[in-house]
């Protein structure tokens, strides 16, 4: 694993960050599926750790999901047993493995960017609605449950924000409205922008720390009780430490319920990573893609060892990998950073891990959904036509009222319906030549371009040899798909400066927003053809 070390500090403080986030949820998402508290811890830092390690992502982060609540509160009252259902978690990463081993990570190629947008618009939008009870105080609702429908209420997220309303705690709306200032000033105001060894969030935790100490101290009716504070649960001893971890029962190896559970927990990871995955590249600022097959791979390994210790199943998940990168990530570090926090704080400071006020937390939470669903994608996503913003005005409103997957699900549904209805409006054919060697690559796009040609593109971009010199010709294009548009504009602008390629832009249209360039066309000696269809 290589680490760029003038990312360090940044990756440090981005990674402590992320730890305080992740506390909760880790917490919040064991409770919501039924399993020990401490089982939750284990998976964020075998996620931060060991996945971080092995990913194929610089910015993703892994840890028990929410997506997964249902499955796994369900898996372990139908197994009966805790034990079991770990060995359920260890055939879900074998499982992972495999299919990692078999390219299945490839199909996140096939997710169209409205799609991905519409995903973290609609998580932005469910952040900011799922902590605002824990912003005013009111936290019936434990962390980590992203569902519109509350299990374990059977009310909605709209619901629960009408009782929350009804039931302010006054010292954590002033906890809540302190923190969002500090990140509001740390965003705003230069001085405090130029403090990268104080990241604003820390600054947030502490002072809601504080402000809920003088409360108590005064003995003031503002004053945060227990159970609206961060719940780790705390060992007297590190025989009790070691005490809460759990083992798998081996004799369910011929236990069918078993399989079936492993299977289903594989496939819907799965399917949340390589979405997360393909939104963290979408995020990064410096335009990295990342494999699919490595990341689920790692994803693999993670939950065969998770499930061994004790802990939950895990996928990349976006709260977290939004998180890292708003904070300043740039490499795995923050990411295995995080895990290392998790375990360290756990082991040494949960005492004052615990008076950490969910309020405090919930106006990180906010503000990072704030961004994800900042009106400048809405507006951006419109003025790319029709064709880009119904499907992803679809997905956030489905992400938002449904879940994760079934929302995703609806917008790729309707995605497909206007690319099929896009590649009917001319007959094309073309033809494939092969590769030759030569000093100049010329790759001619074809009459049709959509968001089908995506994968075979990118790869070809991704293994240019470095220093080549390349022309993309779109001169006989008629249409090109906006994904495919942006590819090629991350690669221009990015990607082939990493490799030191020298590229030519020639035949653009005017619509299709990128500039034209010619530099060394006159030197064409030999051309490398390859059309897409």
């Amino acid at each position: 694993m290589k680490l760029e070390t003038k990312y360090f500090k940044t990756d440090l403080l981005s990674g402590l960050v992320v730890f305080l986030i992740a506390l909760p949820l880790c917490l919040g998402i064991a409770l919501a599926s039924g399993a020990p508290l401490f089982s939750g811890i284990i998976t964020g830092v075998v996620g931060g750790i060991v996945v971080g390690f092995l990913s194929g992502s610089n910015l993703s982060v892994s840890g028990p999901a929410a997506g997964l609540t249902a499955i796994v509160l369900a898996g372990i009252n139908s197994l009966g047993s805790f034990e079991l259902f770990l060995l359920a978690v260890m055939i879900a990463g074998v499982f992972q493995l495999v299919l990692g081993f078999l390219k299945a990570g490839t199909i996140s190629n096939y997710f169209p960017s409205n799609v991905i947008e519409g995903m973290l618009t609609g998580i932005g939008i469910i952040i900011i609605l799922k902590q605002i009870p824990h912003a005013v105080g009111y936290d019936k609702d434990s962390e980590g449950d992203f569902a519109f429908i509350e299990n374990n209420t059977g009310h909605n997220t709209l619901t629960a924000i009408t009782d929350a309303i009804n039931s302010i705690h006054y010292g954590a709306v002033i906890i809540t409205a302190i923190c969002i200032l500090i990140l509001v000033a740390f965003n705003k105001i230069a001085f405090l922008k130029k403090l990268k060894l104080i990241p604003g969030p820390l600054v947030a935790v502490i002072a809601g720390i504080i402000i809920n100490e003088l409360f108590i101290a005064s003995g003031s009716i503002l004053a945060i009780s227990k159970e609206h504070l961060v719940n780790l649960p705390m060992a007297a001893s590190f025989k009790d430490f070691f005490a809460q971890f759990s083992f798998p029962d081996f004799s369910g190896l011929t236990n069918s319920s078993v399989w079936i559970l492993g299977a289903t927990i594989a496939v819907v990871a799965s399917i949340e990573t390589l979405l997360c995955l393909e939104a963290s590249d979408k995020m990064d600022p410096l335009k990295r893609y990342s494999s699919g097959n490595t990341e689920l791979r790692a994803q693999g390994i993670g939950n065969i060892i998770a499930g061994l210790i004790g802990g939950l199943p895990m996928t990349s998940v976006i709260v977290r990998t939004s998180a890292n990168i708003n904070s300043g990530g740039r490499t795995k570090l923050s990411t295995i950073a995080h895990g290392i926090f998790l375990l360290v704080a756990v082991v040494s400071i949960p005492v004052l891990l615990n008076k950490i006020p969910l309020a405090a937390l919930a106006a990180i939470l906010i503000m990072i959904g704030l961004k994800l669903a900042s009106p400048k994608v809405f507006k951006h996503m419109w003025q790319n036509g029709k064709f880009q913003f119904i499907p992803f005005a679809a997905t956030v409103l489905a992400v938002v009222f449904t879940d994760l997957l079934k929302g995703v699900g609806i917008g790729l549904i309707i995605s497909i319906i206007f690319i099929l209805r896009g590649n009917m409006k001319l007959a094309y054919f073309f033809r494939k030549d092969k590769h030759k060697e030569g000093e100049i690559i010329k790759i001619k796009l074809a009459q049709e371009v959509s968001f089908l040609n995506k994968a075979a593109i990118k790869q070809t971009l991704v293994h240019l040899p470095e220093g080549s010199n390349v022309i993309i010709d779109a001169s006989e294009t008629v249409y090109i798909d906006h994904d495919v548009l942006e590819l090629i504009k991350d690669f221009v602008d990015f990607s082939s400066a990493d490799k030191n390629i020298k590229v030519d832009i020639v035949g653009f249209k005017e619509a299709y927003k990128i500039e034209n360039t010619i530099s060394h066309v006159a030197d064409v000696k030999k051309e490398i053809v390859t059309e897409y269809n």
